[in-house]
């Protein structure tokens, strides 16, 4: 790793973009990070254990830290949630030599932004960085934002309903910006939440829902699949089939998705249909295994226009299929996978939309 760094004049160096921490046992590891970094403008400690990360911690103001989850004595999952309870907004980020998806989902539903395996390409880890800190200024920003509601709300009440609208907007950009983040590790996905949202709407409106409901069906089909922030990018884009474990590792978005949503309960409903996206009208989807009508319809919507934009676009692993043929085998699956009314609807949209061209 070491023989990938190159020395740059530090002289007349900018202010550090941010403090970091370097969690790591590996000392030859532990160094090469803190070189690169510090090249990348940033000012870095570290710690050769999770003890004596612990340590500098508590007396010094960091904003993220990187930490080996393998470590003797304080393991990293052990270390998180001590780092997180001295300061909520630490960005974390885990580094394990062991590509293992049920500590991945562990870490990241206990707060760490990201799971990177070793070995790492310099690259991508300041990537990681730049995209933890991002998340940790907008978190912040949002902090900040709800305590200056929480003391707004106090004194001027006949203002609530307006300053409730504010706070959802403003939520509503905090996580489109983690969409943009989630977007920009896999190039397939780029498009994909705003063309899904698009033609959801399309078909919500087909189906005679209240212009209301058609907005929140919008909304969940733009943020549906945030979670995928919490995937790792060379699952994303395999090239190939999944194995069972991957496969398991990417069922995870959905989970990752709400944890990440569920504090912006102004969303209401929207929660609901984006928890509900990967269910089967048959029962056999997930997470919850729920059938028919207990699928929200605004979930069995999002499914729908979610796997025809799936079919239709580029994938790692495969060319996309032609409108009309996708639309063909989605009618397959009706009464199975999808809600055949939803199917109708679908069919019925693209056809119109095919017809415009």
């Amino acid at each position: 790793m070491t023989t990938a760094l190159h020395v740059l004049s530090t002289a007349s160096a900018p202010p550090p973009l941010a403090r970091i921490l370097v969690v790591d046992d590996d000392e030859s590891i532990r160094v090469a990070m803190v070189r690169f970094l510090q090249r990348c403008g940033y000012e870095l400690q570290s710690a050769g254990s999770g003890s004596d990360a612990l340590h500098l911690i508590k007396s010094n103001s960091f904003d993220a830290v990187i930490c080996d989850v393998r470590m003797p004595g304080l393991s990293g999952p052990e270390l998180l949630p001590r780092v997180l309870e001295h300061d909520p907004d630490m960005a974390v980020l885990m580094l394990s030599a062991v590509n293992d998806a049920a500590t991945a989902a562990a870490v990241l539903a206990g707060g760490a932004l990201d799971y990177l395996v070793k070995p790492i390409e310099l690259r991508a880890l300041q990537d990681a960085v730049i995209r933890a800190l991002a998340r940790r200024r907008t978190r912040m920003d949002k902090d900040r934002f709800d305590a200056m509601i929480k003391v707004e709300v106090q004194t001027r009440t006949a203002e609530l309903e307006q300053e409730k609208e504010a706070l959802r907007q403003l939520s509503v950009s905090v996580v489109d910006t983690l969409i943009i983040a989630m977007e920009a590790k896999d190039v397939y996905l780029r498009g994909h939440s705003q063309r899904v949202a698009d033609l959801a709407a399309d078909m919500a409106v087909e189906l005679g829902q209240e212009p209301d409901i058609v907005d929140h069906i919008r909304l969940a089909g733009r943020l549906h699949d945030v979670g995928k922030i919490g995937i790792r990018e060379e699952i994303l884009n395999k090239p190939s089939g999944l194995t069972v474990t991957e496969f398991e590792h990417v069922k995870q978005h959905v989970r990752i998705g709400m944890e990440i949503l569920r504090p912006l309960q102004q969303l209401g409903h929207v929660l609901d249909f984006i928890h509900d996206h990967h269910e089967h009208w048959d029962g056999s989807g997930y997470p919850r295994g729920i059938r028919g009508d207990a699928i929200s319809l605004g979930g069995r919507i999002l499914a729908g226009a979610d796997a025809f934009d799936a079919l239709t676009s580029q994938r790692a692993y495969r060319d996309p299929m032609r409108p009309d043929d996708s639309v063909a085998y989605l009618g397959t699956v009706a009464g199975a996978l999808l809600d055949p009314q939803v199917v109708r609807a679908l069919q019925i949209v693209t056809k119109r939309r095919l017809a415009a061209l």
